[in-house]
């Protein structure tokens, strides 16, 4: 199902780890799919974050790029959290989740969960970022 948008284009990193934030905030960059990088540290951060723009839909994240492990909140508590706001906070929104982790376990949850379009794996691949955007977002401006 594409998802109609229009520019700008926002996407959030939610990272414990900085190196990672900006590594992928680089490549993000560069990739020029994305017109703004929403980076939070937590998961909480970035529930925070939409609970401060609530009233400004076009502020919030058109994708989540979302690490799995992550202290006090990791990705599938972030994602249990997620689905309960308002569906129209998540209407243009779409979650994948990145990982490092080899764990079995975390790969099948992580593909199970019906909020997650995609498991990456770490570091972000420009090509992977740009097959997720093409399929799934329509630009109409």
């Amino acid at each position: 199902m594409l998802i109609n948008v229009e520019r700008p284009l926002r996407v959030m990193l939610i990272d414990d780890n900085i190196i990672d934030l900006k590594i992928n905030s680089k490549i993000i960059l560069i990739s020029k799919l994305f017109d703004e990088i929403i980076q939070c540290q937590s998961g909480e951060e970035a529930l925070s974050y939409f609970t401060m723009h609530s009233g400004k839909l076009n502020k919030l994240p058109n994708l989540i790029l979302l690490d799995i492990q992550m202290p006090e909140m990791d990705g599938f508590e972030f994602l249990d959290n997620y689905k309960l706001l308002p569906e129209e906070w998540k209407a243009n929104c779409l979650v994948a989740m990145l990982s490092s982790t080899l764990d079995f376990g975390d790969i099948r949850k992580a593909e199970a969960n019906p909020y997650v379009l995609k498991l990456l794996k770490k570091p972000l691949i420009p090509a992977e970022l740009a097959t997720i955007f093409n399929a799934n977002f329509n630009l109409t401006d």
